[in-house]
């Protein structure tokens, strides 16, 4: 199990500095448009409470092990502004938050990722199931965001930013596990299979990001 904590968290690559750089910018892109325009409008607090979820069961390694300066930051910080912005979805500017339009059922996501935890992992032990549950749920927590869009019908130009900077992340994870398997022959089939499967999640938005967003007009989703 450590080896295998070893190969998926220590080999640096361009398409895995690239994907960690768009992931950071797209969280920080979330924080500056909720904190400069005090309004947490648009953005899903489901989904938030979901990526929360997702790197407290990933990066509980981090009172367990050490690979690197840069590894450990990346955790804090994923950690630290999952529940930042929970808390400002939550309590700084609840008065903003649209709940009425951000109804996913997430149980429906969750239920599924633990289970698919418990019965396919690397290896059965705690943090091994915790880390897979953790890959298989944040393939699918944008979904409640992806939903609401859907259901108002439009986003404005800064949460698209945000959206397709967070599925630039994964679609470069892809490119990164490829490039190791070209490099160094190792593979992991669960972190690919379920980046495919989010990077798929994406792909409406970004036809309609480049064909629109990028010409200057404003996202429109069909509801």
């Amino acid at each position: 199990c450590l080896i295998h904590f070893y190969k998926r968290g220590c080999r640096m690559n361009l398409f895995r500095l690239t994907g960690d750089l768009s992931h950071l910018l797209a969280i920080i892109l979330l924080l500056l448009k909720i904190w400069k325009t005090r309004s947490c409008a648009g953005i899903s607090g489901k989904s938030q409470i979901l990526f929360l979820v997702v790197f407290c069961a990933r990066y509980l390694d981090l009172f367990t092990s050490f690979i690197s300066l840069y590894n450990t930051t990346m955790k804090i910080f994923f950690v630290g502004s999952a529940a930042a912005t929970v808390w400002m979805i939550y309590q700084k500017f609840k008065a903003t938050y649209d709940g009425n339009h951000d109804t996913f059922r997430v149980e429906f996501l969750l239920g599924p990722s633990l289970l698919l935890g418990l019965l396919l992992n690397h290896e059965f032990s705690l943090m091994e199931i915790l880390w897979t549950f953790s890959i298989y749920l944040e393939s699918v927590a944008i979904l409640p965001q992806l939903f609401m869009v859907s259901k108002t019908g439009e986003a404005e130009s800064i949460t698209s930013h945000y959206l397709f900077a967070l599925g630039s992340y994964r679609g470069l994870y892809i490119l990164n596990w490829i490039w190791r398997y070209h490099t160094e022959g190792f593979y992991d089939v669960i972190a690919i299979v379920a980046g495919c499967v989010q990077t798929v999640l994406y792909c409406d938005f970004f036809y309609l990001y480049i064909t629109k967003v990028l010409k200057g007009k404003k996202l429109q989703l069909p509801a």
